[in-house]
């Protein structure tokens, strides 16, 4: 019996615990309800579809390039406008992904399958080997068994049996050290020579099975290519006039977005090493040459043929065969596309990932490469194709680039006429006091004597020559200095002793007035 005062209480603990248990029931724990929910509206678009990269409201505008338009299409469209990212050039674009991987794929397993058939020819050439060495053991063993039955000839009946198929017994001989020895040498030969042949014969069956399984694989792949480069080349041929169009229009977009790559062909203070210099030469020596798959030259290239015939041609080995291999082996080397020198490569990717590279190219400046691009085309300079470029190597590390020679001196004008003008005059009137030193010896008694002082200072002016008088008469040896030169002439034969203290005197005074 529950007492009256404990009864409120303990209803009050009841509720508490079924209240509590209500709360505690999962959402799932409900029914679920009879009607479907409402799957809602379709979306309503209320404007253009915008991509990643485009420009909102910019006629032209290219897909993951702001900024860059393609001349010569209508204006007042947005979004994707470039016809290279049109239908045609997207399928296009994929097919050659698919036959650029799939060729890429077959040199692979060309690789493979030619290593293996080297392999399977190796081997027979070892397996021939061991079994001429095992004939000639089988050889030796018979003879060394004729020998050991003539030596045991003279033991005693029963203990050497006729037959001579186990070897073994011929241990069992014991007459003489030397039969003995001779017996165990020929058995080892002989064990040595059934191993060896039986491990080259199992080494030939294996390289038989490699060559033959990566013979059958590299047909099937070689199958699938002639399929994709014939839907290729269909595809090309039914849409030639549209894709010259497209493609004109996609080099003009290309060319307006490596605007902003393209510089001068030295980078930093750097350039292209000389043996690049040279493979460039090389592959621009080869345009015209066609398309080939797997060919290295000298008249047909494939894509990663071509860098590696340029590249070997300037004396560089170190390039694999295949476009991603290339691009494995200088990924160290990786370049910005505002840093290209000329004999980078430039690799063409179908995703992210350097394993679905499928084309490669050489970069030769101002924005072009030269490539051999597919089947039915040949070797040829386009311009890059930056926005689908993955990315960019450098085959041999750069070199200082030459330094600019410093300007020369500005070469000196010529002095104004006037100042070269008093220079020569002193020159010409120095002799001019020797001639009249002969002509003063005669005008002794009279005064002719101050024409030489007269005419003696006159090359000390030389600020005006053409009033001088004096150089007329010194052009003439016989000229007389004054109109007393007649006399002078026939007074110099009566007397040459005066004459010669009169010249003396007179050549004095000419010389003081020179000075």
């Amino acid at each position: 019996m529950i007492s009256p005062v404990l009864r409120p209480a303990l209803w009050s603990a009841l509720l508490g615990a079924v209240a509590a248990a209500a709360l505690a029931t999962p959402a799932w724990a409900d029914p679920l309800p009879d009607t479907v929910p409402s799957t809602g509206s379709r979306p309503q678009v209320t404007g253009p579809l915008q991509l990643p990269g485009s420009v909102p409201g910019l006629p032209g505008s290219v897909p993951g390039v702001p900024g860059v338009t393609v001349p010569g299409l209508p204006g007042g469209t947005t979004g994707v406008t470039n016809p290279a990212d049109g239908p045609l050039i997207a399928q296009i674009n994929q097919l050659d992904a698919q036959v650029g991987l799939l060729g890429e794929e077959m040199l692979r397993i060309k690789g493979e399958r030619d290593a293996a058939q080297a392999e399977l020819t190796q081997s027979a050439a070892r397996l021939k080997e061991a079994e001429d060495a095992l004939t000639r053991a089988q050889e030796n063993a018979k003879s060394a068994a004729a020998d050991a039955v003539k030596a045991d000839a003279a033991l005693p009946p029963g203990e050497f049996g006729a037959s001579l198929r186990d070897f073994a017994n011929l241990q069992r001989i014991t007459r003489g050290d030397k039969a003995e020895g001779a017996t165990t040498s020929v058995t080892g030969e002989l064990l040595r020579a059934t191993n060896a042949e039986r491990i080259a014969r199992e080494a030939h069956d294996s390289a038989q099975r490699r060559a033959t399984e990566k013979a059958a694989e590299f047909t099937r792949a070689e199958t699938d290519l002639r399929k994709q480069e014939t839907t290729l080349v269909a595809l090309r041929k039914e849409n030639a006039a549209k894709l010259l169009e497209i493609e004109r229009l996609a080099d003009a977009a290309e060319q307006q977005l490596g605007s902003s790559y393209v510089v001068n062909q030295s980078i930093d203070g750097l350039a292209a090493d000389p043996k690049a210099l040279a493979a460039v030469r090389y592959a621009l020596a080869q345009l015209g040459d066609p398309y080939l798959w797997a060919a290295e030259g000298p008249d047909r290239f494939d894509c990663s043929g071509l860098v590696l015939a340029s590249y070997r041609s300037a004396g560089y080995k170190g390039l694999p065969r295949v476009a991603k291999d290339q691009y494995y082996a200088t990924r160290s080397r990786t370049v910005s596309p505002n840093a290209l020198l000329p004999g980078d490569l430039l690799f063409f990717a179908s995703s992210s990932s350097w394993t679905s590279i499928h084309h490669v190219a050489m970069y030769i400046g101002n924005g072009k490469m030269v490539e051999a691009p597919r089947t039915g085309d040949v070797v040829k300079i386009s311009v890059v194709r930056w926005s689908r470029l993955y990315a960019a190597t450098r085959v041999i590390g750069a070199v200082a680039a030459p330094a600019t020679p410093a300007p020369p001196p500005p070469v000196p004008t010529t002095p104004p006429p006037s100042s070269p003008a008093p220079k020569p005059t002193p020159t010409t009137p120095k002799p001019t006091p020797t001639t009249p030193r002969p002509t003063p010896t005669t005008p002794r008694p009279t005064t002719p004597t101050p024409d030489p002082t007269t005419s003696s200072p006159t090359p000390s002016t030389p600020p005006s020559p053409p009033e001088e008088p004096t150089p007329t008469p010194s052009e003439s040896k016989s000229a007389a200095p004054s109109t007393s030169a007649a006399p002078s002439s026939s007074s110099v034969a009566p007397s040459r002793s005066t004459s010669a203290s009169a010249s003396a005197s007179a050549s004095a005074s000419a010389s003081g007035s020179a000075d």
